[in-house]
Order: C-alpha cells, then structure tokens, then sequence
C-alpha cells in the first residue's frame, strides 16, 4: 500500500480523463441500455443520458482538489494507498451524484423507482465494473508516460572506476562542486535541498556533461537554475535556485557572461 504509484499531478491532463469518461459513459448507455433506456425514446436518451455522462465526469474533477492535497501531503509522492483512496471517493461520490439524476432527472415523479439497494447491487455496481477500469487505467497511463519523459530527461553524474554513478532529471540538479577526491552533486528533491558525493573528479564532470557551466575551479552550475548574479568588491556571485550560491572566478568570467547573457561594468 506504501508502494511507489505512477502518478501525472498536472491537472490539465486529468480533464483528458474526464472527457473521456464522458464520452464513455454515454456510449456505454446509449447501446447496452442499463437504467431501462431502452424503453426512451431517442431525444429522452439525447437528454438523459449526456446528463449522466456529465455528472460522472463532474465527479472525478470535483475530487481533483483532493488529489492535490494527498499529493502535497505526502512530500509530491503518490503511493498505492493513494490511488485506491481516489478511486473509492471516486466510486462513492459517483454514486451520490447518479442516485440523484435518476431521481430528480429521469424518474422525477415515478411513484415506485428502483429502491437504492437495487439501484446499488443491479444497476451502478456493472456499471461501475465498466467505467472504473477505464479510469484506473487512463490514470495509470498517464504516471507512466510521464515517468518515461522524466526517464527520458535524466543526465547521469558518473563515478570513477568502479564506483556507482549518481542519475537524477536535469531539472533537479543544481550545481556540482569538488570535495578532495570526490564531487558534490546539489540537486532539489521535494522542494527541498538534497546533496549527494560520487567519487571523481570535476573535471570529469564538465566533460560527461558539457551542459554544465563551468564557473569556477570548483563549481559546476546547472545555467536553467541560475537566478542573477551580483557583484562586491569586484568579486561575482551566482545566486541560484534556492538562494544558493556560488563564486565566479575571473578566468572563467567571460564564458560566464555570455552563457548567461549579464554584463559587468
């Protein structure tokens, strides 16, 4: 329950899920006919079931929030626990929302409508066996593509001989410095400042990864986390993300300049 899950926390691509459970739910109603739609005419079924197919969408973007709040929650981690939590509010409040369109919409002043325990056990529970895999499957598709990008956008600090490496996204890392014998990678992870040393050299370092910046004798930077730099005594600093710093040291000042488009008096 604790296990990793693949997870997409961009809510812009949880809508694609949305829509597409609308359109799922309709075409599912539509030709099997469950909630005797068959006995409505074709612009009842026109009415009817978009408003079904609405709600259930409805029901997975008004849970987004909480989705948001459990990814917080737990440090920008999804766990198993997680996603099974989802897809039961998801599977309750689908419930609350159906139960009231075939009430209020479909059957409004029907005097025997189908008792809830009916409507649960022989109506929403094989719909549900439908629709729920659809959207386990549509967000599980998505952690996953999104884990294969950020696979995809991994650089690769590697040890000398046979000392383990160190690979994490290049958007993480942020500087690398030189520690006697070995290097210092300085990389964000949960919005937070984590640190890791490999056994080599810098030098090494600047050749496996020429998208480093070169700023100093014992300083790698990573030029996308740079955020200005500032000048004392005619002596520079690069201030990266999370209020890092770090010296320029003259010889390599130029290239500074250029790479990072600042001009000095």
């Amino acid at each position: 329950m604790k296990a990793k899950y693949p997870f997409d926390p961009v809510l812009k691509r949880h809508f694609i899920i949305a829509m597409g459970l609308f359109l799922w739910v309709f075409l599912f109603l539509f030709f099997s006919e469950p909630l005797d739609v068959g006995e409505l005419r074709f612009k009842e079924k026109l009415i009817f079931l978009p408003t079904y197919s609405f709600v259930a969408s409805l029901g997975y973007l008004v849970l987004l929030p909480l989705q948001s709040w459990l990814y917080a929650y737990h440090s920008q981690s999804w766990k198993l626990s997680s996603e099974l939590l989802m897809l039961l509010a998801f599977s309750l409040l689908g419930l609350v929302l159906v139960r009231m369109v075939y009430l209020f919409v479909v059957v409004p002043f029907e005097p025997n409508p189908y008792t809830l325990s009916y409507f649960i056990t022989a109506i929403y529970i094989p719909a549900l066996l439908v629709f729920l895999p659809i959207v386990a499957v549509g967000r599980y598709g998505l952690g996953r593509y999104l884990e294969k990008r950020e696979e995809e956008q991994k650089v690769t600090i590697a040890g000398s001989g046979n000392y383990e490496g160190f690979r994490l996204v290049w958007n993480q890392l942020i500087m690398v410095t030189s520690a006697d014998n070995y290097v210092e990678v300085i990389y964000t992870e949960d919005n937070g400042i984590k640190k890791y040393l490999i056994r080599n050299t810098l030098s090494a370092v600047a050749s496996d990864l020429p998208q480093l910046l070169r700023v100093h004798r014992s300083f790698l930077i990573n030029p996308d986390q740079y955020k200005y730099v500032n000048s004392e005594n005619g002596k520079f600093k690069i201030t990266m993300i999370h209020d890092l710093q770090c010296p320029v040291s003259k010889t390599y000042l130029p290239e500074v300049k250029a790479a990072l488009n600042f001009t000095t008096n």
